[in-house]
């Protein structure tokens, strides 16, 4: 039996930018918007872990890909369902449609970490995930670590801020992905250039007060930033593929 959840939203002024495309940070958080309603309505969402198991979801890897760009105005329907939970992560797989048109897709792991201790839980041992997955659709993507160039210059350093935290104290997955396209900007490019592809790891939390180094490099359409501690610690990787907006 499939199990998944269909999310509608519209492509509204707080989501694009000055050429009226969706950022990539905003298709993130529709993402996790979409990822948080599906769990909740499965029974296994943040309160129901918190009071079962002290425990909360924490993103450890993200990945889409658009065909082109969501533009102001359009609806996003997206259908997402997750593949089980088996070992200590668990896969959430998403599609995305616009007017019944299939424009991208999306894959994204999920850790359960105590909120006590940030310990990871194994998946086995929450009873709420028995058959929730989506069965035959879920896809086969799996999402490695990424690797980050050798050579990488300082693009900025970046201080975290009270409004780039979420409801867990730390700075939002989604802030990751402005931090990205701020260090290639992402406002140079030509016009008919858009971010086709972002895939992002996440190595430490960060938290507001701390100063993040974002080190960048390019190779052709492929842009990697890294971004680092005070100490040289990693604390996220991303990969960003450039594409063409064709009208």
């Amino acid at each position: 039996m499939s199990v998944w959840y269909e999310y509608k939203t519209k492509i509204d002024t707080r989501d694009v930018d000055g050429r009226s495309r969706c950022r990539p940070s905003a298709l993130l958080g529709h993402l996790q918007e979409a990822a948080t309603l599906a769990a909740e309505s499965r029974g296994f969402g943040r309160e129901v872990l918190m009071a079962n198991h002290g425990a909360f979801w924490m993103l450890a890897r993200l990945w889409y890909r658009l065909d082109r760009p969501l533009r102001w105005g359009e609806e996003l329907n997206i259908h997402t369902w997750h593949r089980g939970g088996k070992g200590a992560s668990m896969y959430r797989d998403f599609d995305l449609y616009v007017d019944g048109v299939h424009i991208g897709e999306a894959v994204s792991v999920w850790v359960l970490v105590q909120l006590e201790d940030r310990k990871m839980l194994r998946l086995s041992q929450i009873p709420e995930l028995t058959d929730t997955d989506g069965g035959e659709r879920n896809k086969n993507i799996q999402l490695s670590k990424l690797r980050m160039p050798d050579e990488m210059c300082l693009a900025e350093h970046r201080l975290m801020h009270y409004s780039d935290t979420d409801i867990n104290g730390h700075v939002n997955n989604t802030r990751y992905a402005d931090f990205a396209c701020d260090s290639i900007r992402v406002d140079l490019l030509p016009e008919d250039t858009f971010v086709a592809s972002m895939q992002l790891g996440y190595s430490a939390e960060c938290h507001p007060g701390e100063v993040i180094s974002m080190l960048h490099t390019c190779q052709e359409q492929t842009h990697f930033v890294h971004g680092v501690d005070e100490n040289g610690k990693s604390r996220f990787d991303v990969r960003l593929i450039l594409g063409q907006d064709i009208p």
